[in-house]
């Protein structure tokens, strides 16, 4: 018992003495116990570099050029510091962009502005002139009925679709080498010209939902997904896919595409992996290339089931690498589909009828 005593007491004053010690060097006598911890989040206080984050938003400290604005109920672009790269803004009820909203925003790569109400009257003549390094920018959702004047040539991916958009014009995009991805759907847009053969680095194009009469004029040569679903497009233009080095993806169905405006093997281009003409007023099966995998040509008025678009001969190595093949809604039956047709569609996993 005495020797415990002795032991606490000992403690106590070796406790006392490091204490005053610690104290006359301006150190916490305890800092040993979470020293680590403190410097870790002292290095998480807000940034203010270029101006400080306004209080509609959040600026995370660990991730300092980010500020997130989306879903407060703002209707008025907020104050943005310079540090800024990515701007989160959507779904909100923005209605404009002045010319001033963004000046202090000049290294923004990431700008998303969807989901607001944005209408082109509002949007400043040179609202987006200083945006030299901007690459991604999300405008989908709003009320625009035109592209915004002077937007960035170095856009990579522009989604500007469910607006009321009516044409593009060369001005819109010329000069935009880099944009790889253009959506464009759910517009109005009745022409685009010539505006898209300068999209020299454009891989996926969505067109789809306007109301284009006509396959637009010119597209740039290596698009790899081409989509043009629901519009009035009844024909092709001769040589519509063959202008294509990568096309893989085409889809055109819901439109008003007929036999007669479908120039002969039109589609039988080697490198096209999936073809969608479901839901138009074909009365044949088009010929395909035998490198085709994916066939979708359910609800129209096909009447026959031509083992010939699929193959031009059939023997050990020529058969139809195709595995998927909906005519469903048409006006055929299995009992129409000939027996043979097994030898030519061998990979064909089924098809629907």
């Amino acid at each position: 018992m005495c020797v415990t005593v002795a032991m606490r007491v000992g403690l106590l004053f070796l406790w006392s003495a490091l204490l005053p010690l610690s104290c006359s060097q301006g150190q916490d006598p305890f800092a040993w116990l979470y020293g680590q911890q403190g410097l870790r989040y002292g290095s998480l206080q807000a940034d203010t570099t270029g101006g400080a984050c306004p209080d509609e938003c959040d600026c995370p400290p660990s991730f300092p050029v980010a500020m997130y604005c989306d879903g407060r109920g703002l209707t008025a672009m907020p104050s943005i510091p310079s540090r800024m790269k990515y701007l989160y803004l959507q779904n909100n009820a923005i209605k404009a962009v002045p010319d001033s909203a963004l000046v202090n925003a000049t290294n923004l790569v990431w700008l998303m502005m969807h989901y607001n109400q944005l209408t082109s009257d509002a949007i400043g003549e040179k609202a987006f002139l200083q945006l030299k390094g901007l690459e991604r920018l999300y405008l989908q959702h709003n009320n625009l009925t035109a592209f915004p004047p002077n937007l960035p040539r170095t856009l990579r991916d522009l989604r500007i679709n469910h607006n009321m958009i009516e044409k593009v014009t060369l001005a819109d995009l010329e000069g935009m080498d880099n944009l790889t991805f253009l959506y464009l759907h759910d517009n109005a847009v009745t022409d685009t010209g010539t505006s898209l053969k300068a999209l020299k680095s454009l891989t996926l194009l969505e067109i789809s939902g306007n109301k284009l009469t006509k396959v637009p004029e010119a597209f740039p040569e290596h698009l790899h997904q081409l989509y043009m679903e629901y519009n009035s497009i009844d024909s092709l233009p001769e040589g519509f896919l063959a202008q294509f080095t990568q096309l893989q993806y085409v889809r055109m169905g819901h439109n008003q595409l007929t036999d007669k405006g479908i120039p002969a093997n039109a589609f039988n281009v080697t490198g096209l992996i999936e073809l969608d003409l479901s839901f138009n007023k074909l009365e044949r099966i088009p010929p395909v290339s035998s490198k085709l995998q994916h066939l979708y040509l359910q609800a129209n008025q096909i009447k026959e089931f031509t083992v010939g678009s699929f193959c031009s001969a059939v023997d050990v190595t020529n058969f139809s690498e195709l595995q998927t093949l909906r005519l469903d809604g048409n006006q055929i039956g299995i009992q129409d589909i000939p027996t043979d047709s097994s030898l030519c569609l061998r990979l064909t996993s089924s098809i629907e009828v």
